[in-house]
């Protein structure tokens, strides 16, 4: 299965969505709390991000490095604390992932280190870039080092081991294994094994807790977007690519103090039904206080089977109200298109928004078209805002609809299989007007889009410029259930340019929009509460547009009107 990633890698940035309840993707991130603190210098921003990090406000900590690199873009130190947040944010949310837990932690040190075997093959032939042994198990050396320090791991491991014996430990590591000469993939198997067996003898420890920290360290020696899924992970992974989930349907985050917050809820979803909002917080389940918990043990709660139902107690976004529900999990149909109507019937200006790039969209995207068609579009209004990707295929195939000859992506990796070129089919193409609208979110798969829309020149693009994620992931499923998600292959725009990092720009960005001689666009057809979301969209206020969607039909009247 290859994707574009249907997540952002959400450790590099702050309160990104998570699909909890629904998906529980392996990206999930929360809020943990706010923090207003501003250094002047680099040893005072050290010296926050060491609070932070004592405090295991590791998400906090990311944050803050990631804003004082933007400051002192060279300093190692900021670099170092970074990593080391991350790592122990990754040694957490393992340690709350009930199959984790369940399943591999169980593993006999065999079966760890032939799991640790088959993941290193699967690396050394399929990633985009050539990983040695040596990197791999080095970043895997680390992993333990930091995991030795992280209180859940201490807890699961080691709750009445000796300090010191533990101190002694970590030393032994840096002394002895710290970018150990490995040639080949049989010699990092020995030295893991050699490992084995000190820190069972000198700690007590089990050989699968060590080989597993090789396992999820390892792929520190990648890029942000390749992982080790866990069996729930990989499961929930294909879940939010196919868009059949079990759960109450809503997106959180967690602001600590305050709960689990909903930055959106699903149409027609156990959530929806049950009278929760975007915007409210939920601060108990099943009776537990949940505002002081981590996303991960939260989600924990907010998951069961099907037919299964949960006790929640909510605050409401609109009166703060306290109040109690009872919601029953079932299967939601994410939809990604979630609304489509005509903005201006008089012109025949339609809007479709789009969520992401998953197996149902060209269904999806074809109904929208055809009913917009029947009530008269003749120009369209894609929003790709906050859309973080999907299926590389169905992007190249959702914007054949609109591009009726020539390349509309390539992408390029080390193996044959991964270097392919996806041309229009000049097949029922739509040639009315297009407006793109995108932000700093609009990453991968919408990034595709983006491209192919710029290098034909087959419409304008507004907005903000996009994430910069051009890389492909191929999900692999392993034996024993767990899986990865591998970068093997990076995607090129039809004139051949690659935007990792980058992004693209936009023809009209915020700055233009926000330009006083923008006039202020009426909505002649704005929605009714109720249509296709269930609720009044957000991006427009009573009848009238907000920035954006008013300098797309701004643009698409002016090409209406020269037609």
């Amino acid at each position: 299965m290859t994707v574009t990633d249907f997540l952002k890698r959400s450790c590099l940035g702050a309160a990104l969505v998570a699909l909890l309840a629904v998906t529980g993707p392996a990206t999930a991130i929360g809020k943990e709390r706010e923090s207003a603190f501003v250094a002047g210098t680099v040893p005072e921003a050290l010296r926050e991000g060491a609070r932070l990090e004592q405090r295991r406000y590791w998400l906090d900590a990311i944050t803050h490095y990631q804003k004082a690199l933007e400051k002192w873009p060279d300093d190692e130190n900021l670099e170092y604390g970074i990593r080391r947040s991350r790592i122990q944010f990754g040694v957490d949310r393992r340690y709350t992932d009930r199959s984790f837990r369940q399943t591999l932690l169980g593993k006999s040190r065999r079966s760890a280190l032939i799991l640790l075997d088959e993941v290193l093959a699967q690396v050394r032939s399929n990633y985009v870039e050539s990983i040695t042994s040596r990197r791999f198990v080095a970043h895997g050396t680390e992993s333990l080092y930091f995991a030795l320090k992280n209180d859940r791991f201490l807890r699961a491991h080691l709750e009445n081991a000796d300090p010191g014996r533990i101190k002694r430990f970590r030393q032994m590591l840096v002394t002895s294994y710290w970018n150990r000469q490995i040639a080949h993939r049989v010699a990092a198997r020995d030295v893991v094994s050699e490992v084995c067996d000190r820190a069972r003898q000198d700690l007590g420890l089990s050989p699968g807790a060590v080989v597993l920290e090789y396992v999820f360290g390892g792929f520190n020696a990648l890029d942000d977007y390749s992982d080790f899924l866990t069996p729930d992970k990989y499961a929930d992974l294909n879940s939010s690519i196919s868009g059949e989930i079990v759960g109450l349907g809503i997106e959180m985050e967690m602001e600590t103090g305050r709960g689990v917050h909903l930055l959106n809820v699903f149409p027609d979803s156990p959530a929806e039904e049950g009278g929760l909002g975007a915007g409210d917080f939920i601060v108990r389940i099943d009776g537990r206080d949940c505002r002081h918990m981590s996303l991960d043990d939260a989600a924990r709660l907010l998951r069961g089977v099907k037919g299964s139902r949960v006790v929640l107690e909510y605050r409401t976004r609109d009166d703060d109200r306290m109040r109690r529900g009872t919601f029953s999990r079932r299967h939601v149909q994410v939809k990604s298109v979630p609304e489509a109507f005509m903005l201006d019937g008089h012109e025949g200006i339609g809007y479709i928004k789009m969520t992401g790039f998953q197996s149902s969209t060209e269904e999806e995207l074809d109904a929208a078209l055809l009913k917009l068609e029947a009530q008269g579009m003749r120009a369209l209004v894609w929003d790709l805002r906050g859309n973080p990707g999907g299926l590389l295929d169905v992007a190249a195939n959702v914007v054949d609809r609109f591009i009726d000859n020539g390349v509309l992506v390539s992408t390029r990796g080390r193996t044959r299989e991964q270097n392919q070129t996806f041309t229009a089919q000049s097949f029922n193409t739509r040639k009315y007007p297009l407006a793109l609208l995108v932000d700093g979110d609009s990453a991968s798969a919408s990034e595709i889009v983006a491209g192919a829309i710029r290098d034909h020149s087959r419409g304008s693009i507004i907005g903000e410029r996009t994430y910069g994620k051009w890389s492909v992931q191929t999900i692999l499923r392993l034996r024993d259930g767990t899986g990865l998600r591998l970068t093997t292959a990076r995607f090129y725009s039809p004139t051949g340019r690659t935007f990792g990092d980058v992004g693209v720009k936009p023809n009209f960005t915020v700055a233009d929009i926000d330009q006083p001689s923008i006039p202020d666009v009426e909505l002649l057809d704005a929605p009714p509460d109720g249509s296709t979301t269930g609720r009044r969209s957000s991006h427009y206020r009573g009848n009238r547009a907000e920035p954006a969607v008013r300098k797309a039909m701004e643009i698409l009247r002016k090409r209406l009107s020269r037609r």
